[in-house]
C-alpha cells in the first residue's frame, strides 16, 4: 500500500516534480547560424508556400578535452548544417528578405521522415520546422 506523499520530505517532492516533468517534455530547436544557400521557394498545391534553407552553426573543435588550434594557432571551428524548412509566412519572408550569408535565429522542432529511394534504398532525414526566424545581420559584401 502506498502512503500519501509527507509534502516535508524533499525525495518525494522531487518525485512528484519529475513525474510532471514528464508530462510536459517539449521537441524545441533554436539555431543562431548563418545561411548556406538562398532559399528554394516553391508553391503547395493548395497555394501556399514553402521555403528550404541550410544554416551552419559552428563552434570549437575539442580534442581530447581542450580546444583545437591550427598550426597557425588560430581555434579550429566545428561546423554542422542543418536543414529548415519554413511554412506559409515564415517562407514568404526568407523568398523576399533572406539569401546566403545572412544570420538568422531559427525557432522550431525537429522533425524525421523517411522514403524509399528509386532504387528501392530506404533513406532518412532530419529537418527542423521553422516557427519563427529573424534576421539578424545582412549576408557579409563579397
Amino acid at each position: 500500500m502506498l502512503n500519501p506523499p509527507n509534502p516535508n520530505r524533499t525525495d518525494e517532492r522531487l518525485g512528484e516534480i519529475y513525474q510532471k516533468s514528464l508530462n510536459i517534455m517539449t521537441n524545441i530547436v533554436i539555431l543562431v547560424g548563418r545561411i548556406g544557400n538562398d532559399p528554394e521557394v516553391r508553391s503547395t498545391q493548395s497555394g501556399s508556400r514553402v521555403a528550404t534553407i541550410s544554416v551552419a552553426t559552428s563552434s570549437p573543435k575539442r580534442e581530447n578535452g581542450t580546444v583545437a588550434k591550427d598550426e597557425n594557432g588560430y581555434t579550429v571551428q566545428d561546423t554542422e548544417w542543418h536543414r529548415v524548412t519554413l511554412f506559409g509566412k515564415q517562407a514568404e519572408f526568407a523568398e523576399k528578405y533572406l539569401r546566403k550569408g545572412a544570420l538568422v535565429t531559427v525557432r522550431g522542432s525537429l522533425h524525421n521522415r523517411s522514403w524509399t529511394d528509386a532504387n528501392g534504398e530506404k533513406r532518412y532525414s532530419t529537418e527542423v520546422r521553422c516557427d519563427q526566424i529573424d534576421a539578424l545581420a545582412r549576408p557579409p559584401e563579397r
